[in-house]
């Protein structure tokens, strides 16, 4: 289970944080959507020193509405990064919910959605130490602010995007755990 560090600063995560997006998620073109915004300095790195789901969800519902109201050109996507709370998997996976109750609440779906990273990522029915787990671990755990025409553009670019998925596991599957920690990319222990 990771554990974040109290003594890192924001600059410190957000810094491990794009190191992870360069290298892994861009890198090994694990998402190949996330090059073109990165380049274009359109990613929103937000730290939230939330220390309870609740105050997460505060600080979660700010930034959906800041993404609602902003212009896809300054930020596309936001990375909300919460390296005080939500440090279980099991926890995490759970506030998924309420995230996305959020989304719902705000009426925002089919216009915004979130993705979900964390340090102990774990598909179902995988075994935690499953390489493919990897494809979703991040150095803290992340909620990604995703907008649905970005999307939807994206998707329509990327004629197999509905084997990115399959490529990612087959990709991890041959860098391995060992190749992985050369990334060095974390998750921050």
């Amino acid at each position: 289970m990771s554990t974040a560090n109290e003594n890192l600063d924001d600059e410190a995560i957000v810094a491990a944080t794009r190191r992870w997006v360069d290298r892994a998620v861009i890198g090994l073109n694990l998402c190949p959507f996330a090059k073109a915004v990165q380049v274009k300095d359109q990613v929103r790195y937000v730290v939230s020193h939330a220390r309870s789901p609740e105050s997460l969800l505060d600080t979660l519902m700010d930034e959906l509405q800041l993404l609602a109201e902003t212009d896809p050109e300054q930020v596309d996507t936001t990375l909300l990064i919460h390296p005080y709370v939500l440090q279980d998997f099991l926890d995490f996976n759970e506030f998924l919910d309420v995230a996305d109750a959020a989304v719902e609440d705000m009426t925002m779906d089919g216009e915004l959605q979130i993705a979900s990273f964390h340090p102990d990522y774990q598909f179902a029915d995988t075994d935690p130490n499953d390489i493919e787990n990897f494809t979703n671990r991040s150095p803290y755990p992340t909620l990604q602010l995703l907008r649905e025409d970005s999307i939807d553009r994206a998707v329509e670019a990327i004629p197999d995007a509905a084997e990115i998925f399959e490529k990612n596991i087959e990709t991890m599957e041959k860098l391995g755990h060992e190749g992985w920690d050369k990334l060095d990319v974390g998750p921050a222990r």
